[in-house]
């Protein structure tokens, strides 16, 4: 009903003049009381309202069976209801919009062998609109359809066991769900630029889709292929990640929430759309691809060891379906009044998928609104933070190539920030006693301890670690730096767009706005330990996680 709602312009006007208002509050803090009183008002008048216009019908408002949420499900439910729904929508028609050419040329290589789908942001085979697209163009041209992932790791502290298992066992479902809907799937060893064009050329492929990231090193990765696939194959970039697509929500970089919301909400009747199924593809490759020894792979890889998968989440986009299922389900009614609560099982937990593309954000948005009509005012906060503020930090990061340092933050947070440069700390701390968490702060080790053991720290707590990272440092650039390296090196949702700008809002006031001025923090908006306990009870959070020889 929600959903409906929303659909409707005059609600839309008012609710975003309501919600703009408390913009301020913060990335976690989305929705003031007068926007939740206000989205209840609407709901109760939307069911006292009888209408049978054709304009209401036009919504598709889910039906009855979908809307209720049946305390007797089986657990597991969902992962039928996706079956069901994607049997469904299999005729449903590709949004060029979401694509974008690369390569001069645009029409597939004629006698070419089969169609590639280069695989790098989302790992998934379902709900992806890049292989959508492949597979499209492959059934127009009646070719095979092959499915590549370019692996390589970088010689560096970010590159752990935790990251590379959990992405290896998402890739190794991705193969078996190709392998049944007979799509090849490769695993190619190396950067991109070295190995995937003579890949192409090899098989004599056609025509190579790939998906979007706004991050510089798949970027650049794109511009090497470019540079070395032979200029009569289009190379074509899809946006699957985003339910509107970065380069149509916007042309350019967006100052904050309020000025990317409108243009996003204006584009969700053509974009957040049933995604069609992905099929058994008819065309069968001459040469299938060779099988891949996962565990062998796994443990060749030069990667921290010590850095250990946690027990909480389990890989792959069957289990990103199944934590879904679990939020719908059981989290969901809490996310509007408790989600900033770090003691509450409010939050969905997903952005670990979310973040390998494991679990489409489109799909994840599409099963709340269909199956969380009871939960109220939650829906629009969880979509608020799901579309609008997760779109927002792509596009933070692919108008601005500075996004991960202090010179990419506003004028004035630059200003403020060299202003207080100098400012004497009460205490310094450097990055070998913060990693281990030795600080005199009991909250900020705790939320450190989470994120080494679980590789996840509650979002309301990463903006708290975050600004006392800024003030126990010697300069707003270590600050940063500390910042990002423990976040990518730590959390299962890190080197993603999200966590560079959730550090660049703590530290660097991006999408934020300036507050009273103060030492060290100058005009940044500044967290304390007193305001923590005045939100949740901190002392059963730090009994839980702040291990007593800390």
């Amino acid at each position: 009903m929600l959903y409906s709602i929303c659909r409707s312009s005059s609600f839309l006007r008012q609710y975003l003049k309501v919600v703009a208002q408390s913009d301020h509050q913060g990335p976690t803090s989305l929705f003031s009381t007068k926007a939740k009183a206000f989205t209840s008002q609407a709901i109760m008048s939307e069911k006292k309202r009888k209408s049978t216009s054709a304009a209401a019908a036009a919504v598709k408002e889910p039906s009855a069976k979908q809307q209720k949420l049946d305390p007797t499900k089986e657990k597991g439910w969902l992962q039928d209801s996706l079956k069901q729904q994607r049997t469904k929508n299999k005729e449903l028609k590709f949004n060029r919009q979401r694509l974008r050419y690369t390569s001069n040329t645009e029409r597939i290589k004629q006698g070419s062998e089969g169609v590639l789908y280069w695989m790098s942001r989302d790992h998934r085979v379902q709900d992806n609109w890049a292989l959508i697209h492949a597979q499209q163009l492959a059934l127009k041209e009646k070719l095979p359809l092959h499915v590549c992932f370019c692996l390589f790791v970088p010689k560096s502290l970010l590159s752990t066991l935790r990251h590379y298992s959990f992405m290896l066992k998402g890739l190794k479902e991705v193969e078996k769900e190709c392998k049944a809907l007979d799509i090849q799937f490769h695993l190619l060893h190396g950067s991109a630029g070295d190995v995937l064009p003579g890949f192409v050329s090899d098989r004599e492929l056609g025509a190579v889709v790939t998906d979007f990231s706004p991050l510089r090193e798949p970027l650049q990765w794109l511009e090497d292929v470019k540079k070395t696939l032979p200029k009569d194959i289009p190379l074509i970039q899809v946006d699957a990640h985003n339910v509107v697509p970065c380069w149509v929500a916007s042309p350019k970089l967006e100052y904050a929430a309020r000025t990317i919301r409108g243009k996003i909400t204006k584009l969700l009747p053509d974009f957040l759309t049933d995604l069609p199924l992905v099929e058994k593809h008819p065309y069968t490759a001459a040469r299938t691809a060779k099988k891949v020894d996962w565990e062998k792979t796994l443990a060749s890889l030069q990667v921290d060891r010590t850095i250990e998968e946690p027990e909480w989440a389990k890989p792959g986009t069957k289990g990103g379906v199944a934590m879904l299922e679990s939020f719908i389900d059981e989290r969901l009614k809490l996310f509007a009044t408790q989600r900033n609560d770090p003691n509450a099982a409010a939050l969905s937990q997903l952005s670990p998928w979310i973040r390998f593309g494991q679990l489409s954000a489109q799909r994840v948005a599409l099963q709340v609104q269909h199956c969380g009509s009871s939960a109220g005012p939650a829906v629009a906060s969880f979509i608020e933070e799901l579309v609008v503020r997760r779109e927002l930090t792509d596009n933070f990061c692919f108008y601005n190539e500075k996004y991960d340092r202090v010179e990419g933050a506003y004028e004035w947070a630059q200003k403020t920030l060299k202003d207080h440069a100098e400012d004497k700390r009460e205490y310094l701390y450097t990055r070998e006693q913060l990693e281990k968490a030795k600080t005199h702060d009991k909250l900020w080790n705790a939320s450190q301890y989470q994120m080494i053991t679980e590789g996840k720290m509650h979002g309301f707590l990463r903006m708290y670690w975050a600004k006392k990272i800024l003030e126990w440092t010697s300069s707003p650039e270590e600050a940063l730096s500390i910042a990002l390296y423990l976040n990518d090196r730590y959390s299962l949702d890190g080197q993603d767009p999200n966590g560079f700008v959730g550090c660049m809002w703590s530290i660097c006031g991006t999408h934020d706005q300036g507050w009273k001025e103060r030492d060290v923090f100058g005009k940044i908006r500044f967290m304390n330990y007193k305001g923590c306990q005045r939100k949740f009870d901190v002392a059963k959070f730090e009994r839980k996680y702040c291990p007593k020889n800390l």
